[in-house]
């Protein structure tokens, strides 16, 4: 190996190169050289740059820790990427193609996007031109659907660096819907990184063959996903709602990316509307909005989340708690005042016990006027035990009958409810990411016209099965709209209990303190 080589080779295994994606961009692309087509530029954009900088903290954290005791959300890094057009996904990808080749050595890159001819001619084609500004350029093969190691740095990697090289390349995968297990993937105890781009048009059936490329318990596992959002349904839409616990998840709006003509995004809006299918999707990375059945809009949710907030002392406190009633849902207690958001909390994994503590202790807190549990399922046992200490707290069942007969169910009345009121609410909670998981349960549930000419809101069953994310926080919202409340006088009340319902026909009468 030349001198060179050699120099290089070790400046790029460096743990400050190879272990931070962001280094090692702007060490092997000649950023501000003269005579190059980055000459006026001095690195990344900023949303690639965040992309670059959570990749190096997640291997930061991968190296901190245990790795058999690691949370399995945190062995494999999972991100997807929702956009508007023109904000450089590709280059994006390019860059860590070659990171992962160049730091990686040894491992694998599957890159796939949404037709054969957007990633033969745009993916690939972009690949070309950054192959051709990579420092260590000279290392690899670039063909029309893979990148390999030269024959000369292949032998050094075997015989040098003692690593195996039958799995060292980066491959253009073609994938057939018809035949979904011809995608299975390789198995690389060196690392595996896969890329979809354009992902919103990568069918449901790929993604879940797509699983198992990451079954090898090795530190160097990433799967990355861009798209332009323009499907309000599949696995990409699901990154960002039923499979959201899972994903690391961004919505970029073009118009914030520096370096992109404004005025074509600008003639687009202007063309086909602010709140069009064009608009969200080609310019807010947005997906589209749900259809005439969706109950809530999320302009309206968006709007409440902006809004500041009241403070309003007089408005009486109340605490709505939708107990967990399956594995994957999580038992929320939410706190409310007026229109305004106290606090949201969730748990997941507890037993009643457990939760009548939590609920203590938020009542302990925020000395709520009342507190409301949703009683079906294992929430009637947390009802029965605070009810039993002579706590203020009072049950609903979400099945039982409406107070309105315009409304099929409680649930429905109670949404209906909370629909009015978001119209003035306050519920920013100044935490981006539990702020848009919040969003997406406003606007999951759909809505139907019963034959009575009821409005009956869809149930959280028939939400999971179209691969919707239970709404855990929106229902425990709902709840503090289950009973009238008065508002409260300025000045403190001890409390002095005259009744205490215990029976469940008593816990759904009108009961006083």
């Amino acid at each position: 190996m030349a001198k060179g080589d050699e120099e290089l080779l070790r400046a790029l295994l460096d743990p400050l190169v190879a272990d931070n994606p962001l280094e090692f961009v702007l060490y092997a692309f000649p950023w501000g050289k003269k005579g190059t087509p980055l000459e006026r530029f001095s690195g990344p954009r900023k949303w690639q740059r965040d992309g670059l900088i959570a990749m190096h903290e997640h291997i930061l954290a991968m190296q901190q820790h245990d790795f058999d005791k690691a949370e399995d959300s945190m062995r494999v890094y999972k991100e997807a990427v929702a956009s508007g057009r023109g904000i450089g996904k590709s280059a994006f990808v390019c860059w860590l193609t070659f990171w992962f080749m160049s730091c990686r050595i040894g491992g694998t890159v599957v890159i796939s996007a949404n037709t054969e001819a957007q990633l033969r001619t745009v993916t690939w084609g972009e690949m070309g031109k950054w192959h051709s500004l990579l420092l260590n350029r000279h290392w690899f093969e670039l063909s029309a659907t893979s990148i390999k190691p030269h024959k000369w740095f292949d032998k050094l990697v075997r015989e040098d660096l003692q690593r195996g090289t039958k799995y060292y390349y980066a491959e253009a995968k073609l994938w057939s819907e018809e035949n979904p297990d011809a995608y299975a993937g390789v198995h690389n105890p060196l690392g595996l990184f896969l890329i979809f781009d354009e992902a919103s048009g990568i069918p449901p059936a790929i993604w879940t063959v797509s699983e198992g490329f990451f079954t090898e318990p090795v530190p160097d596992r990433y799967w990355l996903a861009f798209s332009n959002p323009r499907k309000g349904n599949g696995a990409f839409f699901e990154c960002f709602h039923g499979d959201r616990d899972s994903w690391r998840t961004r919505n970029i709006d073009a118009r914030t990316v520096e370096g992109t003509d404004k005025t074509v995004y600008e003639g687009i809006i202007k063309k086909y509307g602010e709140d069009s299918y064009e608009a969200r999707v080609e310019v807010y990375g947005q997906f589209p909005a749900v259809g005439d059945d969706q109950f809530i809009g999320r302009d309206l949710v968006e709007a409440a989340l902006k809004r500041g907030r009241y403070d309003d002392p007089s408005a009486p406190v109340i605490i709505g708690v939708d107990v967990a009633r399956f594995g994957s849902d999580k038992t929320v207690i939410w706190v409310r005042q007026g229109r305004d958001r106290l606090a949201v909390r969730s748990y997941s994994g507890l037993d009643t016990m457990q939760v009548v503590g939590k609920v203590i202790e938020a009542m302990g807190e925020f000395s709520p006027a009342l507190t409301v549990v949703d009683e079906g399922g294992l929430g009637a046992g947390v009802l029965d035990r605070l009810l039993e200490q002579r706590y203020r707290v009072r049950g609903v069942n979400f099945g039982s009958a409406a107070d309105d007969a315009a409304w099929g169910n409680k649930r429905s009345e109670m949404w209906g409810m909370m629909k009015e009121w978001l119209k003035g609410a306050s519920i920013g909670s100044g935490d981006s990411a539990e702020d848009r998981h919040f969003a997406d349960d406003l606007v999951g549930p759909c809505y139907k016209v019963t034959s009575s000419g009821a409005i009956m809101l869809e149930a959280k069953d028939a939400m999971k099965k179209r691969g919707v994310a239970s709404p855990d926080k929106a229902d425990a919202l709902a709840i503090t709209f289950a009973y009238p409340v008065a508002r409260l006088p300025q000045v403190a009340v001890v409390p002095t209990y005259r009744k205490v319902a215990r029976s469940s026909h008593e816990r759904s009468g009108n009961w006083m303190t």
